[in-house]
């Protein structure tokens, strides 16, 4: 049997509840994580440098595709008060977290919503699409997130992803070089990058 990862829509394993925090812009955030959704101890550090290196305009629309708990969103939305931002993910537990979250950062311009990657945003587009990957969904997966983002985003409008080596993200920065017009590293640390692309040539 194969053994159960974050990229499950309805986990089975124990959601053993915990607290984490994460310090942003000044501001102390409390996050509820759980079992059987993307880093239950901690925040990833590869998802800690996307926030990090994420800088937004005050009323960018911003989506968090496979937002687990929702850091990535939760820090855009604190990012973007005259803006917007839409958090998915196929993980049902995670979208539960997600706005729980949501709700004790006192965000009122957050839409949580189920889906695999784009299957309930048709027509739907957004200034900057932020993610760390489901890595563990595999390769064909992240390249149809990848083809499918640009479809998504408004005229000059950003892919921004992270990753690290033993995850393929410079197969994944050259795979992007070959098909958006401008491909640039926004940030490295520990065998991390983040990844930022702007317009798609096709």
């Amino acid at each position: 049997m194969k053994s159960e990862h974050y990229f499950t829509e309805n986990p089975t394993s124990p959601l053993k509840l915990r607290t984490i925090q994460l310090l942003y812009k000044g501001r102390i955030l409390k996050f509820l994580t759980g079992g059987g959704v993307f880093a239950t101890e901690n925040i990833d550090p590869g998802t800690a440098l996307l926030v990090e290196n994420l800088v937004l305009k005050g009323n960018e629309r911003v989506l968090d595709m496979g937002c687990g708990w929702g850091a990535i969103g939760v820090a855009a939305a604190i990012s973007v008060p005259k803006g917007s931002v839409v958090m998915t993910d196929i993980n049902k537990r995670a979208l539960d977290l997600a706005r729980k979250n949501t709700r004790t950062a006192g965000l009122t311009n957050v839409e949580v919503v189920p889906g695999n990657l784009f299957a309930r945003l048709e027509g739907e587009r957004f200034d900057v699409i932020a993610s760390n990957p489901p890595y563990r969904g595999g390769r064909e997966l992240i390249l149809r997130f990848i083809d499918e983002a640009s479809a998504h985003l408004e005229t000059g409008g950003r892919l921004v992803i992270v990753g690290k080596g033993t995850q393929g993200i410079i197969f994944y920065q050259h795979y992007l070089k070959e098909r958006w017009k401008s491909v640039e590293v926004l940030g490295r640390k520990s065998g991390y990058r983040v990844i930022e692309a702007r317009e798609p040539l096709t």
